[in-house]
């Protein structure tokens, strides 16, 4: 079909009622856990992650995406009015948004995120309906050695060139890649490292390792470093417009930022972060006068905003049409997708459309619905924030062990929560970086089933793999990262000399 019969497809199945339903409350719950600090929008879909298990895949998808999106529209909220980011990637927007706040200019701020969110992630959408066709077309001439070396340069991009110490986060790939392992092998039905626990021969529990590591290590470290903050200004619907020059400057950086964000979040493993940061940083460099930054500039607001959520649009790009998780929380998207039946990849469009086209057509309606919610019930976030820790996150904890119980009614899997969790809060305190390890356990057993077809078909011959043309690129570019990452953990390290 063309792709104008392919976008009325994917509105039909999005506007059915209760992939509407599940659609509002994606976005509203994503927007209201988005908006808690430190929670983020990894956190929250794998949160809300077992809701969607007894879902069609298509609905349960809308309904992650919504989270996903709507927690990234919601972080910026405590970003302004607490000086907090409620997500990685908000954080860039507490430099200028929480200034403004000071100012006495909260509701302008937090008003202007959301008009540059929506933007952002219109510009996103567009990109996901023209580039993700082609990109599948030409994956699918890729061989089982092309899929392996692929994914392998995806692990290793995403542990060293989005860390700030990347043998640490080749580390955590190692971690991940390992605990995928975990099972009975699907080839010879023999269990592996299940260390005579009957529960284990079915491999670790994807919901339990998502929801321990990101969802209970949060909160442990969330009750430990922060403290209760009060929002004393009111917002006004009056109070939100910006001047007419304020709209004026915000033109450009909302062009600049959506650019940038829609690229970085397309490429597999980076996510919305670095996009936020070279946005801000290139418009600081752009300007005439970079000394307003840091204290109440509305291009430090615009830019980054559309950035982020350009680049939560485009990170479904090579998720679904490589079966390479775009971000972290892509690879939680991605897990859903296998445990609901569906094979991501480049026949994910020919074989499934209504699942590509419906979630593609959603993420409209899920914009939409975040427009209209955002703006009038910023004063409900703002109550919200109100509410002391210790009476929220105890809560938090509570939904976290009643879904992962829900999903196999197995009491095995809760300890895994919190055995991950306590684990989580351990590598964070020693500054390793998680989201590396949820890549590597998604991706684990597709890299090991990859290269077992690429042995079969190249005899047993290891040169097989560099022999071919685009999967040799890939191995010389993973080679070429492991090197950079060395490099820089050795130019980082303090000579004893010098201490």
């Amino acid at each position: 079909m063309g792709l104008y019969d392919n976008i009325i497809l994917g509105f039909s199945t999005a506007i059915s009622p209760v992939n509407l339903l599940y659609c509002f409350i994606g976005v509203f719950f994503g927007t209201l856990l988005g908006a808690l600090p430190g929670i983020g929008s990894l956190a929250a879909v794998s949160i809300l992650l077992p809701l969607t298990f007894s879902l069609d895949p298509t609905t349960a998808l809308v309904m992650l995406a919504g989270v996903y999106y709507g927690a990234e529209y919601g972080g910026s909220t405590s970003s302004i009015l607490l000086n907090l980011p409620g997500t990685p990637s908000n954080a860039i927007t507490c430099l200028d948004g929480y200034p403004m706040a000071q100012q006495g200019r909260a509701g302008v701020a937090l008003f202007t995120t959301t008009i540059a969110s929506f933007f952002g992630g219109s510009v996103g959408i567009i990109a996901l309906y023209t580039i993700s066709p082609l990109l599948a077309d030409a994956a699918i001439a890729m061989g089982p050695a092309d899929y392996f070396s692929l994914m392998v340069a995806g692990l290793v991009a995403a542990a060293a060139v989005t860390q700030e110490e990347p043998l640490k986060g080749l580390a955590m790939v190692v971690f991940g890649l390992a605990l995928g392992t975990v099972g009975t092998d699907i080839d010879s039905g023999v269990a592996r490292f299940h260390w005579d626990m009957l529960e284990l021969r079915d491999g670790i529990s994807f919901i339990a390792l998502a929801m321990g590591l990101f969802g209970v290590s949060e909160v442990i470290l969330s009750l430990s470093t922060m403290d209760q903050r009060n929002v004393k200004q009111r917002v006004t619907l009056r109070g939100m417009l910006p001047t007419r020059d304020e709209w004026r400057r915000s033109v450009k950086p909302a062009l600049r930022g959506a650019g940038i964000g829609g690229v970085f979040g397309a490429l597999p493993g980076t996510g919305p972060t670095i996009g936020t940061f070279i946005g801000y940083t290139l418009e600081q460099r752009l300007h005439k006068d970079p000394s307003i930054f840091g204290k109440g500039a509305i291009e430090g607001i615009v830019s980054p905003e559309t950035a982020n959520n350009a680049a939560v649009q485009t990170a479904f790009i090579p998720t679904l049409t490589l079966g390479v998780p775009g971000s972290a929380t892509m690879a939680i998207m991605l897990g859903a997708l296998m445990m609901n039946g569906v094979a991501p990849g480049p026949n994910l469009i020919n074989s499934n459309p209504e699942i590509f086209w419906g979630l593609a057509a959603s993420f409209w309606i899920g914009n939409v619905f975040l427009l209209i919610l955002n703006i009038p019930l910023i004063g409900i976030w703002v109550r919200l924030l109100q509410i002391p820790y210790h009476l929220l996150y105890p809560a938090i904890l509570i939904l976290i062990c009643v879904g992962t119980y829900t999903i196999r009614s197995n009491v095995f899997d809760i300890f895994l929560v919190l055995t991950f969790g306590m684990i989580g809060f351990v590598l964070r305190k020693l500054r390793f970086q998680l989201a590396p390890v949820l890549i590597g356990f998604i991706l684990g057993p597709m890299i090991e089933e990859n290269f077992k077809r690429a042995m079969i078909f190249g005899r047993g011959d290891f040169t097989y793999l560099v022999k071919q043309p685009v999967s040799g690129v890939f191995l010389a570019l993973t080679a070429l990262l492991i090197g950079w990452a060395i490099y820089k953990t050795v130019r980082r390290r303090p000579r004893r000399s010098e201490a």
